[in-house]
């Protein structure tokens, strides 16, 4: 498979965003979604005096980034781990703070172009979706076990699908008569199961409960809800994190978190306010920046993009 497919989103954005806190002497980047290691190379080019870690939980992620980064040798360290296991990495790694930390949420290019797989409802293949096919539970065991009120659940909040109770209903009525094991035949369902209304509008009528599923079987709004927080902690003062979104439920939590960060947390009345309740945080961007029309015509994954930003302006004071 060929990495040059690959074209990673708001790249020049992002590096340029990082640029402040990476161009000092014996910087340390993370790259929390490594993927198909397009972020990461540019990184490394970019910053010719950084190191990087690099994070992914998919190991032919792992395999295929490692060969594209063997020409920087030990500047880059590739690490088989989810990105909410980000302090046990540094941890391990002996590293008390770092420089920059990079997210690039959501489903890897690899894992939508590898048709076995099965995040993708353009093409029949197994209802997988782990992005670490090691270990957990697949979207098939989702569809064929859960509860019909869990999956109602899964679809409203993770999907943000409005017509949940129909869809689940259909499913349940189906996997009594034979288990889900492919896409073709639950895109083949919802599609059934919708009305008309519902069908003209947002693209593919799958789109919303694959989506779902992928979210439920990886943790991921887990994973991020551990994750970023986990990250602003990590970086110095002058540090920077930087997150790449494409949807938003990814999109509040990071929001929320670099919100909080960049609030006072003094009490109401206070004249002066102390060290320790001054923002830890400054925010590098004016609500999130979405991607240029160029860059979506481009590269049509961009286009659900939402890009944020925080720079650490102060130490944790207890």
């Amino acid at each position: 498979m060929s990495n040059d497919r690959h074209v990673p989103v708001m790249l020049q954005r992002c590096l340029d965003m990082l640029a402040p806190a990476l161009e000092r002497p014996g910087a340390v980047v993370v790259d929390c979604t490594l993927g198909l290691g397009g972020h990461s190379e540019a990184l490394l080019r970019r910053f010719p005096e950084a190191r990087l870690v690099a994070l992914d939980r998919d190991k032919e992620a792992l395999r295929l980034s490692g060969e594209r980064l063997a020409p920087y040798g030990e500047r880059a360290t590739l690490v088989h781990a989810v990105y909410d296991e980000l302090p046990e990495v540094l941890d391990r790694l002996g590293l008390a703070t770092v420089d920059g930390v990079l997210f690039d949420l959501g489903v890897s290019s690899m894992q939508l172009d590898e048709a076995d797989r099965g995040f993708a409802y353009a093409q029949d293949a197994p209802l997988d979706m782990r992005m670490d096919q090691t270990t957990g539970i697949s979207a098939a065991e989702v569809l064929n076990t859960y509860a019909p009120g869990e999956l109602v659940r899964i679809l409203r909040a993770y999907g943000e699908e409005k017509q949940a109770k129909r869809i689940v209903s259909a499913i349940v009525r189906e996997r009594e008569k034979e288990p889900f094991s492919n896409s073709a035949r639950l895109v083949e369902l919802i599609r059934e199961s919708l009305p008309q209304a519902a069908k003209r509008t947002g693209g593919n009528p799958a789109k919303r409960t694959f989506q779902a599923l992928r979210i439920e079987v990886n943790r991921e709004l887990d994973s991020v809800e551990k994750a970023i927080p986990a990250a602003v902690k990590a970086i110095g003062v002058g540090g920077r994190v930087v997150v790449l979104s494409y949807q938003s439920l990814e999109d509040r939590i990071v929001k929320q978190v670099f919100a909080a960060g960049a609030a006072t947390t003094a009490p109401p009345g206070l004249p002066v306010v102390p060290e320790k309740y001054q923002p830890r945080l400054k925010l590098l961007t004016r609500g999130a920046e979405l991607p240029t029309e160029e860059e979506v015509a481009e590269n049509r994954r961009a286009a659900p993009a939402r890009l944020r930003g925080a720079e650490r302006i102060r130490e944790d004071v207890q």
